[in-house]
């Protein structure tokens, strides 16, 4: 199997450098911000999405999110040289200039934007707010307590635009698809949180491990409840089965699974915990896919 991250690597710079500010060399927040769009467009088609939608969807998602790490680190560049886990990142250790970071996310946004042109009226005006709310979480961290349901919003979007690109309208039951995601997102965000907590601290930014204190743990968990049960709600008004609620109850069982890991708040276990929810999302959409017959 080729490595890319190595493949990048042995470029020149600053190419490996630009890599790296995307985010690219780390494709978690990419499956995260996939999952949820993916529950979107297999709804809203009832399991057949055109490949056009396919390509849309995906590179739009692996676009956007380069762009939001690239925003996030350039908003970030004066506190990541303070936090042990981000002080290598390539702003913060100056191997990129914050113009060239601004002109990488302008160019990645461009391109999604580009293929958002090839969609409805509506799926294109979607993509306006879209973008704002990606572009400014990293920045809601200086003044909102609960920046982990700002980032929900941002990651669940697609969701509506989704059903907007196959339908041309935005039921509510794509809204209650981004409800359940915004839960799920404070769920897995407070986990990655918890890793930063005692820098987060220091350097005086709001995150939802800090606003949660002590009952981090426990609002963890009834984030992870409060989408499991949103999903059922939305299985039934989108007249999903068994399978569905077969990837539902995989997924109860790793949150469950997740609450061991988190219990103690380990740092490396949370971040164990925060990894492994991509299982969550591959959960919910596998069973979504079966039940739509997909792989059948």
């Amino acid at each position: 199997m080729v490595n890319m991250n190595s493949l990048i690597g042995r470029l020149p710079s600053p190419w490996p450098e630009y890599w790296r500010l995307a985010r690219l060399d780390r494709p978690i927040g990419i499956l995260l911000l996939l999952w949820p769009t993916l529950w979107g467009l297999w709804i809203a088609s009832n399991g057949m999405p055109s490949l056009h939608l396919l390509i849309v969807f995906i590179g739009g998602t692996v676009l956007m999110r380069s762009a939001g790490c690239v925003i996030n680190d350039y908003a970030d560049r004066e506190f990541d040289g303070h936090v042990e886990r981000t002080r290598h990142r390539p702003l913060a250790a100056g191997t990129v200039k914050p113009k060239q970071a601004i002109l990488l996310a302008i160019f990645l946004s461009l391109i999604a934007f580009v293929l958002v042109l090839s969609c409805n009226a509506l799926t294109i005006f979607l993509s306006f707010p879209a973008a704002l709310l990606a572009a400014s979480y990293p920045f809601s961290k200086r003044f909102f307590p609960l920046p982990q349901a700002w980032l929900g919003i941002a990651f669940g979007f697609g969701i509506p635009m989704a059903f907007a690109a196959t339908h041309g309208n935005v039921p509510t039951l794509a809204w209650v698809l981004c409800a359940a995601n915004m839960l799920w997102s404070i769920a897995y965000d407070t986990e990655y949180a918890i890793v930063d907590r005692p820098d987060d601290l220091k350097i005086g930014i709001h995150t939802s491990a800090i606003l949660f204190g002590r009952f981090d743990v426990t609002a963890i968990m009834l984030c992870y409840l409060g989408a499991l049960i949103l999903l059922c709600i939305a299985g039934q008004m989108a007249g999903l089965g068994l399978f569905w609620n077969l990837g539902i109850t995989i997924a109860a069982c790793i949150s469950l699974y997740h609450g061991w890991l988190i219990k103690e708040r380990n740092r490396l276990l949370c971040f164990k915990a925060f990894l492994h929810n991509n299982w969550w999302g591959a959960s919910i959409f596998i069973g979504l896919a079966l039940d739509r017959g997909f792989f059948l």
